[in-house]
């Protein structure tokens, strides 16, 4: 039997740093009702780094906003847009030798040892 997942985030990635979010309100709005956008900013400065999570009403608009937004032009930029992976999906698509680097002990040394 198949699942089927429901999407309602998406991922925005190269935004201009001059976008607002009512620019980006008024873009998907096209596409439906949008429930909330949360722009990405640097923790240390404060400045937004050009990503962007958009919450959509429900499943069908957040499909139409994928398909018809993916490569729109945006002030000076094309924006890439997709669905928002889970933290579970990132973890399972992490390379091997990252998970296996977490899990590796530190290596101790084969130097003399010091006497006090």
């Amino acid at each position: 039997m198949r699942v089927k997942t429901k999407i309602k985030d998406i991922f925005v990635t190269d935004i201009s740093f001059e976008v607002t979010e009512e620019d980006l309100h008024k873009l998907f709005s096209v596409c439906g009702k949008v429930r909330s956008i949360n722009m990405v900013t640097d923790q240390r400065n404060g400045q937004f780094k050009g990503v962007a999570f958009v919450c959509m009403s429900n499943d069908a608009e957040t499909k139409d906003a994928i398909n018809m937004l993916d490569g729109t032009r945006l002030i000076d930029r094309c924006i890439h847009v997709a669905a928002a992976k889970t933290r579970e999906e990132l973890q399972a698509e992490a390379p091997v030798e990252i998970l296996e680097k977490r899990t590796r002990r530190k290596r101790v040394s084969k130097g003399r040892k010091k006497v006090r």
